[in-house]
């Protein structure tokens, strides 16, 4: 096994980039035109893998419990709901302009690139002060060289648009630069409509979109993207306990899909770093290849939105909890795990890339979990060319696609060559049909990983699977 810790991170980004396309992931959104920055299109395979992956986060997090509920708000809201919560006024990131070039980057990530001490670098909120850091520093434009940088001022990253025939300011909406809110919105009519038991929780996956300054690195900071969001009502007094669960049931999903643990990092956000509405914030970073980012997150939002929106549109936003000792009534506190899909589908592409040696050629090929990747099984004649196999294969890729869904028939290229294209996306098994096979029915099934083979019978193949893909 050739040791990817030793490879370039920018090779390794590079080539998980160009697998990416070529094999059908990720698609540069609106390519044909030259793109559009931020926007990206997932292909055949990367449609099955992010689906995947929102079906084991609902099994886990939706599904297999009794205090779950699941929503799907609408991605234009009324404005009020912004400028409630803030998102209207304090929704932005210092921009600064080279003055020379007109190119634009955030303040932070200017200074955090020079300086390569990311997260450890006490950042000034006032804008003077953060013009005198630039300045300080003698940062060059990555982009012209010479630079003579503006003063950083406040960018809202929310994308305004106008919703009816009005052009009056009564018509201004915005694309939604995050799924909670309509969660919070919803707070009353889920209550009203399921009668929940304190603690519960609503999910969500959905888009959101964000006008980033300076969208980068791949898939992983977009202008369109999808969460997958939970917020869950507690009680006051029991946040704590809560907060502490949710942090072992996130770390739990993340390996099971296969993220590779030795590559996360819980990072506990300080004082001065946290959302002022949150008294404790965690977020679980990853080591990307271009450096350890956030993958998700976990807050403690108090009562802080349903105040806000309680106030705001007149509606009582509360919890009526009916005990043994009579009914209290309160305002119920947020236990927030956030999970970016987008940010996830890089993690598992980083985690799973492999290289190695196999009969003396060299091979790549993604070690995704079973129930994470694109196709769970191809089934494949030995020979193109065989009339009697290719049917008889055929007849067998039906009934295992009948029964496990994403399966794949291919015949493309010979048997070596089919083997290497199935385990560069990840397929864990690949079943033949050959001449035995007409004999005796029983196949080869080629494990991904090890390259190992067995042979079984056909009438034991969905026994087998079932267990494999559990």
């Amino acid at each position: 096994m050739k040791d990817l810790n030793g490879m370039e991170n920018q090779d390794l980004m590079q080539k998980i980039v160009s697998l990416a396309k070529r094999r059908g992931f990720v698609f540069q959104g609106s390519e044909i035109y030259g793109g559009l920055a931020g926007t990206y299109d997932y292909g055949p395979l990367g449609t099955l893998l992010k689906n995947n992956i929102k079906d084991s986060w609902l099994k886990k997090f939706v599904h297999s419990r009794t205090d779950m509920y699941l929503l799907d708000a609408a991605i234009l809201m009324n404005q009020n709901v912004w400028k409630a919560t803030g998102h209207v006024d304090h929704f932005a990131d210092p921009l600064v302009v080279c003055e020379k070039c007109n190119f634009r980057e955030r303040f932070d990530m200017l200074i955090l690139t020079e300086t390569k001490e990311e997260g450890m670098v006490l950042l000034p909120s006032n804008p003077k002060e953060q013009k005198e850091m630039l300045d300080g520093l003698n940062i060059k434009c990555p982009k012209g060289g010479s630079h003579v940088w503006s003063t950083p001022r406040q960018f809202n990253m929310m994308l305004a648009t106008k919703v009816g025939a009005s052009e009056d300011s009564a018509a201004t909406s915005y694309l939604r630069p995050e799924t909670a809110q309509g969660i919070f919105v919803n707070f009353k009519n889920v209550v009203d409509s399921m009668n929940p038991k304190i603690p519960f929780g609503i999910a969500q996956i959905g888009k959101a979109f964000r006008n980033e300054i300076t969208p980068r690195d791949f898939i992983f900071r977009l202008r369109e993207l999808e969460q997958m969001e939970i917020e869950y009502f507690v009680k006051p007094s029991e946040w704590e306990k809560n907060f502490e669960y949710w942090r072992d049931e996130i770390l739990e999903w993340m390996e099971s899909v296969g993220l590779d643990m030795k590559k996360i990092h819980n990072v506990e956000i300080g004082d001065g770093d946290r959302a002022h509405y949150s008294a404790r914030t965690i977020d679980f970073e990853f080591e990307y290849p271009f450096g350890q980012k956030e993958l998700y997150g976990l807050a403690y939002r108090g009562d802080y939105d349903l105040s806000r929106h309680a106030d705001a549109s007149g509606q009582k936003l509360q919890y009526v909890d009916q005990g043994e000792e009579g009914s209290e009534v309160y305002v119920p506190h947020v236990i927030e795990p956030s999970f970016g899909l987008d940010r996830t589908v890089l993690a598992l592409l980083v985690s799973s890339y492999k290289e190695d040696n196999m009969g003396d050629e060299p091979r790549v090929y993604l070690s995704l979990d079973p129930k994470i990747a694109p196709y769970k099984i191809a089934v494949s004649p030995l020979l193109k060319n065989k009339e009697d196999l290719v049917e008889k294969s055929k007849n067998l890729f039906g009934i295992l696609k009948s029964e496990f869904k994403n399966v794949v028939f291919d015949d493309n290229g010979n048997i070596g060559k089919r083997y290497r294209r199935q385990d560069e996306i990840g397929t864990p098994f690949c079943v033949v049909v050959d001449f035995e096979s007409l004999e005796d029915e029983s196949v080869t099934v080629r494990h991904r990983d090890t390259g190992e083979q067995e042979r079984l019978k056909i009438e034991d193949l969905i026994s087998y699977f079932k267990e494999k893909l559990a």
